[in-house]
């Protein structure tokens, strides 16, 4: 057996489990043998993006796991990164120009 997590989150709640899965298990096998799907209604754990600690993995059912890999679940992005960016930056001037020079 090899002792690995899975890992998910949202903005209210974050989930790692640890747990052991038999050798030559892929990720997505995993993932459904943690059972983490039973926390978080509505995710589809058989077609959600996988990753190893913070790296996108292309065929998840074909990456075997490893001892001591932390397997995470990934959600659709809310906001296009660059839009996310250009959002910051302009309430980040919007309060520079608010403030009281002194």
């Amino acid at each position: 057996m090899i002792e690995i997590e899975v890992a998910y989150a949202t903005p209210e709640q974050q989930l790692v489990l640890a747990l052991s899965v038999p050798e030559h298990t892929d990720l997505r096998s995993a993932v459904l043998l943690s059972g983490i799907a039973k926390t978080f209604p509505g995710l589809n754990v058989s077609i959600a993006p996988l990753g190893l600690f913070g790296r996108k993995v292309a065929q998840p059912e074909a990456q075997l796991v490893a001892a001591g890999d932390r397997i995470e679940i990934y959600r659709p992005l809310t906001i296009d990164p660059k839009q996310a960016r250009l959002n910051r930056a302009a309430k980040t001037k919007g309060e520079k120009a608010q403030s009281p020079k002194g």
